[in-house]
């Protein structure tokens, strides 16, 4: 009977380290190595060099470093600022329009870039001290801001989605275009937020000078809206357009964004030995992160199997008579909880790989699955007091911008994020409509 307990002891030993602190890979694979010596036989590990290497050659997680490497080099190129700044001019007299378009602005980085963090820092360097000169109060600045900065989580393309295909074994262009719509509603009602808080509090949000705007729209107006507004275009439809119209692979096209994000900042001419040296440095060093912990996620799902805690957790399950979506609700409100003490990749080679398996057996679909847990993990980057993107925004706000500031921001955000997977639990095909409309 002690053995229907292993695997759940084994389970919460790691999270409770976690939480105490110690480096994820090296937490997730020496934890499983001391298990596995403990109550398994040693010939077992003989498995584990053929599960990693197995790992290691799928196709499907080169798109990593390309993706990454995509971001990092677009951030580098000077065309998110031209991007902001004429937005932010074109929507200055509207409501809350300067907000307006750092979500926009966020929306277009996410789907040409996907990589949150230089999203965020990009425009809490350029937006937040502008927002702040305006008038802005800072709650709303800050929770735009990192609000919009973390749509790479959910609109594609996305290393979230990337990884989450890869662990649940399905489709990253299946899982691509079920996040499209979720995304895209995502947006829009981050925009009517903004525009409703705008008009009951107009103080906190004030519009830009007519002054401004007058400059803005004098000689060469159309040119600058071609060049602010083409380029990004041209790389999202370059990924984007390729996966969707079945041209490319997910892999492929990242291969494709890379050289498009490469070109660019050669056609803004800010590709230089150390841009490039630099990109490098960073594609490598998040790439070996997420591989690292890869490995030693595949240690832990070898040894949590062969201690049968697959089974032990569908028995719990039976026995609890819960129907599908009680589990799911369970599994929903687990990962949230979850994002508020560790990130998302520790979430997703922990978690994933423990409950996909009982999707299965419950016959649910796991591209909406995947899609309700990438929304879910979006969270995790806003929720206090370890979301990351609190963090990347608080390193570049000045120094009158406190946490406080940022926790307050950010609330409304994290609760319309929670209603919109709400819907998308009772409302299925708002994420499989894409997918089945498109095959």
């Amino acid at each position: 009977m002690w053995a229907d307990y292993l695997p759940l002891l084994f389970f919460l030993t790691l999270f409770v380290l976690l939480l105490m602190g110690y480096p994820v890979a090296f937490t997730l694979g020496g934890v499983s190595i001391v298990f596995g010596l403990l109550f398994l036989n040693v010939d077992f590990f003989k498995l584990l060099p053929m599960r990693i290497f197995g790992t290691m050659t799928n196709a499907v997680l080169i798109s990593v470093p390309l993706f990454v490497y995509m971001g990092v080099m677009l951030e580098r190129s000077g065309i998110a600022e031209r991007l902001l700044e004429t937005m932010a001019l074109l929507m200055g007299r509207i409501k809350g329009g300067l907000a307006m378009s750092v979500i926009l602005v966020g929306a277009v980085l996410a789907a040409s870039t996907g990589v949150v963090g230089a999203t965020v820092v990009t425009m809490g360097l350029l937006s937040l001290p502008t927002m702040l000169k305006r008038g802005y109060s800072k709650e709303l600045a800050t929770g735009t801001i990192a609000s919009a900065g973390t749509l790479g989580q959910i609109i594609p393309p996305s290393v979230v989605m990337v990884l989450l295909g890869s662990v649940m074994n399905i489709s990253v262009g299946d899982l691509f275009m079920a996040a499209v719509v979720p995304g895209l509603g995502l947006v829009v009602l981050y925009l009517i937020y903004v525009f409703i808080f705008a008009i009951l509090y107009p103080e906190q949000a004030p519009p830009i000078s007519i002054e401004e705007i007058r400059v803005f729209r004098g000689k060469g107006l159309f040119k600058r809206l071609f060049k602010a507004f083409i380029l990004p275009v041209a790389l999202i439809l370059s990924v984007l357009g390729s996966i969707f119209f079945g041209i490319a692979s997910p892999t492929e096209a990242a291969g494709v964004g890379a050289l498009v994000a490469t070109l660019l900042t050669i056609s803004e001419k800010k590709l230089t030995y150390k841009v490039l040296t630099e990109v490098m440095k960073e594609t490598t060093f998040l790439t070996a992160m997420v591989f690292v912990i890869l490995i030693g996620a595949t240690a832990f799902g070898l040894i949590f199997r062969a201690m049968g805690g697959d089974d032990v957790m569908i028995r719990l399950i039976k026995e609890a008579n819960l129907s599908p979506y009680a589990f799911l609700a369970i599994v929903m409100l687990g990962i949230f909880i979850a994002g508020f003490f560790i990130d998302f990749i520790e979430i997703i080679f922990i978690f994933i790989p423990v409950v996909t398996p009982i999707f299965i057996k419950l016959n649910m679909d796991l591209v909406w699955i995947g899609t309700l847990i990438a929304l879910n993990l979006q969270t995790s980057f806003l929720t206090p007091p370890f979301g990351f993107s609190l963090f990347y925004l608080k390193g570049v706000a000045p120094p009158e911008v406190s946490t406080g500031h940022l926790y307050r921001g950010i609330v409304p955000f994290v609760l319309i994020q929670l209603a919109l997977l709400a819907l998308m639990i009772f409302v299925p095909e708002i994420a499989t409509f894409l997918p089945k409309a498109l095959k």
